[in-house]
């Protein structure tokens, strides 16, 4: 699925930036604003937007080099210098702080607790994802552990997970929006809790880039950034409906309404990030989960894998 935002400008006057994104989801709301509001292409850039489901796939995209620039989970850039990679992957720009999936179940539950996972049957997310960290990590906090309590089913395609759900596998189902939503309009499923409330802030998703690429482009990357912060105060000043409106192109078949209650939840509990800065304490809480997982051994530097300098020199100049 390829995406190219058409500017104003003449083309020819834009730098084009392939770039790809691990899914489509309302959660990302504040990249497509930046799109749609022209905020990439006042700054002289064009983006060539692929979406490349899973993150191994995406991550294997941009040390290919089929993207200079890709938007998937901070996870990701560590498993990479875990392989003593040459040419690192850095998070540089942070775009969601929390969990983006929902907790949908079969039936319309009145008044749940997490006790009613226990001998159920969950249908998650890729082992070692952030979804999938994410949701052992919240069923942990709630005194139940996914490998023994409950049928966890982690063999599932990431872009298959919800289809799956809908033609009868589990009893409950891990869902980003706005296919949560979507659910719930069709009566397939019903939102019962929030795995992004329960988590914690963490750098859920982050803009990354080799650092030979950030080293050769510096100039790019802060016109970057500077677009996505404007973004993100732009997707925190305006209302949901305003949001669904800006990105709906990027939802073709799915209602005003549902993008609109999409971001509103994804609002409500702070979803997206304010800035672009990615703080020691975000990526600290990642590295919690990702041993609780079991998916490393010790923690990742933050001071090797995280460049601050785009996004704190923007942040400075406002």
């Amino acid at each position: 699925m390829t995406i190219t935002a058409c500017g104003k400008r003449d083309s020819d006057m834009l730098t084009t930036i392939p770039l790809a994104e691990v899914t489509r989801s309302v959660f990302y709301a504040p990249f497509y604003v930046a799109i749609n509001e022209g905020f990439f292409e006042e700054e002289g850039i064009k983006i060539d937007l692929t979406t490349t489901p899973g993150g191994d796939r995406t991550m294997t995209t941009l040390l290919s080099g089929g993207a200079d620039i890709i938007l998937v989970g901070s996870e990701t850039s560590i498993y990479v210098a875990n392989q003593d990679a040459k040419d690192k992957v850095l998070n540089f720009a942070v775009l969601t702080q929390t969990d983006g999936t929902f907790l949908v179940a079969r039936e319309n539950i009145a008044e749940f607790n997490w006790d009613m996972l226990i001998d159920s049957t969950f249908l998650g997310q890729r082992l070692g994802g952030m979804p999938q960290m994410v949701g052992e990590y919240v069923l942990t906090q709630h005194g139940i552990d996914p490998h023994v309590d409950l049928e966890l089913i982690q063999n599932i395609d990431f872009a298959n997970i919800a289809s799956a759900f809908a033609s009868g596998t589990g009893d409950f189902v891990q869902l980003f929006e706005p296919t949560a939503s979507i659910f719930e309009e069709e009566g397939t499923g019903y939102v019962v809790a929030s795995f992004g409330v329960d988590s914690g802030t963490v750098p859920y998703t982050t803009f990354m880039a080799r650092e030979s690429y950030m080293t050769s482009n510096p100039e790019l990357i802060t016109a970057f950034t500077r677009a996505i912060y404007r973004a993100q105060q732009w997707t925190y000043s305006a209302s949901p409906e305003e949001v669904a409106a800006s990105i709906a192109s990027f939802f073709p078949d799915t209602s005003l309404k549902i993008l609109s209650s999409s971001v509103d939840r994804y609002q409500q509990q702070n979803s997206f990030t304010v800035n672009p800065l990615l703080d020691e304490d975000m990526w600290n809480q990642l590295q919690n989960i990702m041993l609780d997982a079991g998916q490393i051994t010790e923690p990742a530097a933050y001071d090797e894998l995280v460049d601050t300098s785009f996004a704190t020199q923007i942040i400075n100049k406002e």
